[in-house]
């Protein structure tokens, strides 16, 4: 994730950041893994990073932003779509129902 503005807190002698993120934290959606899979994620937006965890069935993900990357075939079609689940973790979202075949977040930066 990165820092799309900074604001600064009124009322205090030193300003505040405060990322998007943190203000738009209550409009986040959260997304299902495909049934039956223990989905690995990995250090970056390809099947060649390590994997860092690996998410339990039934899991549900946030998507902060979406980047190209390896070509994966999974549940919901053929890919090169990475979701950015949290600093340095990334999905195929070939493995998630997000109703699309295109990005349906803004692209990483």
């Amino acid at each position: 994730m990165s820092v799309d503005r900074v604001e600064e807190a009124e009322g205090r002698d030193e300003p505040e950041a405060v990322t998007t993120a943190a203000v738009s934290a209550t409009a986040l959606r959260y997304y299902s893994v495909a049934p039956g899979v223990r989905l690995n994620v990995r250090s970056g937006p390809g099947t060649n990073y390590t994997v860092v965890r690996v998410l339990p069935e039934g899991a549900k993900i946030p998507i902060y932003c979406q980047t190209p990357g390896t070509w994966v075939t999974g549940p919901y079609g053929t890919s090169n779509i990475w979701d950015n689940i949290d600093d340095g973790q990334y999905v195929s979202d070939a493995y998630v129902n997000t109703g699309s075949d295109g990005y349906i977040a803004p692209r990483c930066a």
